[in-house]
This record gives C-alpha cells, sequence and structure tokens, in this order.
C-alpha cells in the first residue's frame, strides 16, 4: 500500500465497499447509493485492484467478504466515521439524512422495543436509518469492536475494557403457550415439570431453568431448542407445551399472537439489561441521541423491559 499515490485514489471507493459490505449485493449497493449496478461492479473492480484481493465473493445468496475484506471493514468503517463526524460537527448535526445506525440486540428485545423505537427515531432523528442486526452476550464483544453495529442491547457480553456499558435495568422471567392448553392464573411447579419445554439458546440445551431446576434436585424435559424468540408461537401453537423466557418476549408475544402469557411457577434470578458502545463512538451526537432513545424505550412500563415493570 505505500507504493500506492493516495492523492490519486477515489474516497468514494471506499464508500462502496461498505455499502457491498453491509448490502451483501452490487444491485442492494447501488440502490443505497443511488448507482447504477454496472459502476457499483466497475468500483468493486477498482477495490480489487487498489487491494490486490478479490474482496468479495459470490455465493448463491449474493456476494460473501474474504478474509481480506473482513480485516479491511472495521479500518474503512472508522475512516468512514470519522469523516461523517467531521461533517456533522461543520453541519451542526442538523440533519440526520443519509445516516445509518446499527444496534445489536437479539429478537426478545427487537420484539419487545422495535417498534417503539421506530416511532421515537422518526419523530427525534427524521432521515436516520436504523438497522436492528441479530446478536447475543457471546458475539456483542466482537461486533462492536468490528464496527458491525454501532451499540448494542443485550443481557450483558460487554466485558473489554476498550467499550462502554450501561446497566439500564433488570429484567425477570415469564412462561407463554397455547392459551387453548394453557389456562390463566398461576401454574403449579408439578404441572410445570409434567410438560414439555422449549427452550430458546444461543447456547445449547441448557438454560436458566435447567440451572435452578438442578439446585433443587429437579429437572424438566426439553423437547425442543431454538435460537429465536420470534419462533415460538410456531412451536407452541396446537401442543400443551411452555417456553419460559424474558418477560419483556413473553408480553410482546402474547400481544400479537394466541399465546398468553403467566407468571413462572419458579423463581429465577433476574439479570441485567446492558447498553454496550465503543467508547470513541459517543464523540459522534448521533451515536449518543440514538442510545438515549433506547434507553426511553426500554423505560416505558409496557414492555416490563427495566425499573419496577420487570419484576411484577
Amino acid at each position: 500500500m505505500n507504493q500506492i499515490d493516495f492523492s490519486q485514489v477515489d474516497l468514494n471507493l471506499l464508500k462502496v465497499f461498505e455499502a457491498l459490505y453491509e448490502e451483501g449485493g452490487a444491485g442492494r449497493a447501488g440502490i443505497r447509493l443511488n448507482l447504477t449496478q454496472s459502476a457499483v461492479s466497475a468500483a468493486l473492480a477498482r477495490l480489487r485492484v487498489l487491494y490486490a484481493d478479490h474482496l468479495f465473493e459470490r455465493t448463491g445468496r449474493g456476494l460473501r467478504p474474504t478474509p481480506r475484506a473482513l480485516e479491511l471493514r472495521p479500518l474503512i468503517a472508522q475512516a468512514l466515521d470519522h469523516c461523517r463526524q467531521s461533517l456533522a460537527v461543520s453541519a451542526q448535526l442538523a440533519s440526520h439524512a443519509s445516516r445509518t445506525l446499527t444496534l445489536g440486540l437479539s429478537d426478545d428485545y427487537e420484539m419487545a422495543i422495535g417498534g417503539r423505537l421506530m416511532e421515537l427515531v422518526a419523530t427525534n432523528m427524521p432521515g436516520l436509518r436504523l438497522i436492528f442486526r441479530q446478536t447475543h452476550s457471546l458475539a456483542v464483544g466482537d461486533m462492536l469492536m468490528s464496527r458491525e453495529i454501532d451499540l448494542s442491547l443485550t443481557a450483558g457480553g460487554v466485558t473489554s475494557s476498550t467499550l462502554g456499558r450501561e446497566v439500564i435495568g433488570m429484567a425477570g422471567y415469564a412462561c407463554v403457550g397455547d392459551g387453548r392448553w394453557l389456562r390463566e392464573g398461576p401454574l403449579a411447579l408439578d404441572d410445570y415439570l409434567r410438560r414439555g419445554h422449549v427452550l430458546v439458546s444461543a447456547r445449547g440445551y441448557v438454560g436458566a431453568v435447567d440451572e435452578a431446576l438442578k439446585a433443587r434436585g429437579s429437572s424438566r424435559r426439553v423437547q425442543a431448542s431454538t435460537t429465536h424468540f420470534a419462533a415460538l408461537p410456531y412451536l407452541l401453537l396446537g401442543n400443551d407445551c411452555v417456553a419460559t423466557l424474558p418477560r419483556h418476549a413473553a408480553l410482546a408475544l402474547a400481544r400479537v399472537s394466541p399465546l398468553r402469557w403467566i407468571e413462572c411457577p419458579l423463581a429465577l434470578p433476574r439479570y441485567a439489561v446492558e447498553l454496550g458502545w465503543r467508547k470513541d463512538s459517543l464523540r459522534d451526537a448521533a451515536v449518543q441521541r440514538l442510545k438515549a432513545l433506547v434507553e426511553r424505550a426500554c423505560a416505558d412500563p409496557i414492555h416490563g423491559l427495566t425499573g419496577t415493570a420487570a419484576g411484577h
């Protein structure tokens, strides 16, 4: 790279790299940048010469970054972020048009606060393009460090000293099941253990319920495990299985599906609801403002996500 005349480099190519990386295809990148697909392809060809690497490989579902592109991604993202920050300062952040910020979260948080956050962004940050990207406590630190996401909302996982974190509340658990099989009111522990269970976990086949039951010398029958809370209506309707999940996810599912939520008959420890970010990113006023809006959305008692609502 030290043999390349930097004054002859078209920095617009970095924007094309970013769009290709995030959109996964030349057509979608062109729409985002208001360029034709052929113009994006031509820019990609120049990028390949510039970095002496293929950068993106075609798959059946679009373009996949090469290992070199994965290495370049955080460097290019940081360079573009600094450019955007300088422009934001000069414009005194008068508009969020054409800005894109990415919030990493698991789908339980997305179901609980996603709609409310969209409303808040539309009112307070008009023109901002908000991306929800799937993450969890095992992956969130790496995703923040690699600049795949700008902010995160998780149940912990931000442990690096180079990252910032803030606990904004505590959350608890509830149960959901088919309303035809799960009656309103308290569920006896014996009935709870008799039923089949659907586990939602990014880790495997053991969850907080299993740990609590083991301490009591008991166990449950996990009939199936999934990584997505949004799959529960399709897995629980038509049978008497139950799922034990964060209260905010249970409330959200019960609002939009025939699932019924009830209190969990097993005492489970509450856990922290945590915001995470790169420390340098808070120099960007747009990131600061989005952080405040996420906190505001989480504080809405209807979601049962933070404050006293999480302990009812």
